[in-house]
């Protein structure tokens, strides 16, 4: 007597004891193809009797339905796939996916080699693709086979449905705080340029304080805390004048915290600061951070969710974002 578990059942041994061909049985257990009535009741009795279950990845493979989902995050270097906000769009994405059986992967799609694209639609594994950071550039370079199963965190197209956070009508919100607060010297630390998602904010704070007839105070940054340190120093030495300062994402704001604090100049009372996004640290630092809400796994949730279901969905979806009001700002 031997021990384990017993053999599970293959489509072999359905079409052996059914007397069809692997072939004939593969099409009516997957229910395409020509087969006739005898040969159907046959192989549908074969699996009832050895308890046949078909290989859902197999099945997938084998139909060309794909089993994975495709996280494709744009960027310059493959470095930003260690972006934290990448982490809860993939970790939402696999909440919606496990329960279908399909899986998540996660790739660096380089900004100016978008022809990956190309080799993800010839790949029967992939059941749809979500792109993340899109830009225009990747939008074209979308190919038919893909369409009408890849979504865009970002930007969209006619073929390339989007969902994403109004940051603009959040930075709007928070210049109108600030401004509200007496704050007439705002400077901006804004996001890596090649990203549509940075230019929105941009234009609201153009918009902004161009109506309230403030000065206009621009420095880059790279959504990074490094990066926020750095730019807050850079407007520290150019403007010394800057009373507040909005940074384009709470990673950059932490930054620019860091940077006040180790020259000891007063916040709130000095420099306001605020940021986007509302990351878990923004509430532990010293002073707790004001933000604005960033519902990345709703957003992540829909997008994969449209992906997988293949269902008509608006060519671009934005979620609201909550002004959160605490000591910084």
């Amino acid at each position: 007597m031997t021990g384990g578990p017993p053999r599970r059942a293959t489509l072999e041994d359905v079409a052996r004891v059914a007397g069809v061909s692997r072939s004939t049985a593969s099409r009516v257990i997957a229910g395409y193809g020509a087969a006739s009535a005898t040969a159907r009741d046959r192989v549908v009795a074969a699996a009832a009797q050895l308890g046949y279950a078909p290989d859902p990845a197999a099945r997938a493979l084998a139909t060309g339905a794909g089993v994975r989902l495709v996280v494709a995050v744009a960027g310059a270097v493959p470095t930003v796939l260690h972006d934290p906000y990448v982490d809860r769009v993939v970790r939402a994405a696999a909440e919606v996916c496990a329960p279908r059986e399909v899986g998540v992967s996660l790739e660096w799609l380089p900004l100016h080699a978008p022809a990956r694209l190309r080799r993800l639609a010839e790949d029967r594994s992939v059941r749809g693709v979500l792109v993340v950071n899109t830009t225009e550039l990747i939008l074209e370079a979308v190919p038919t086979a893909l369409q009408g199963r890849t979504v865009s965190i970002g930007i969209g197209s006619r073929t390339v449905p989007s969902f994403d956070v109004d940051n603009a009508g959040a930075a709007r919100t928070i210049f109108g705080h600030l401004i509200a607060s007496g704050r007439r010297r705002i400077a901006m630390i804004t996001g890596s340029d090649w990203m549509p998602c940075s230019r929105r904010p941009v234009a609201a704070y153009r918009e902004v304080t161009w109506a309230a007839g403030l000065p206009i105070r621009l420095v880059p940054g790279d959504f990074t805390a490094t990066g926020g340190e750095a730019a807050m120093l850079t407007i520290l030495e150019r403007w010394p004048d800057t009373d507040a300062v909005f940074a384009n994402s709470d990673a950059m704001a932490l930054g620019a915290l860091a940077a006040l604090r180790r020259r000891g100049i007063d916040v709130p009372g000095d420099i306001a600061v605020a940021g986007f996004d509302d990351v878990p640290f923004a509430a532990l630092s010293a002073p707790a951070l004001t933000t604005a809400s960033h519902p990345v796994e709703q957003i992540a949730t829909a997008a994969a969710t449209a992906v997988l279901e293949r269902a008509w969905v608006p060519p671009a979806t934005a979620y609201p974002s909550e002004l959160i009001l605490r000591e910084s700002a």
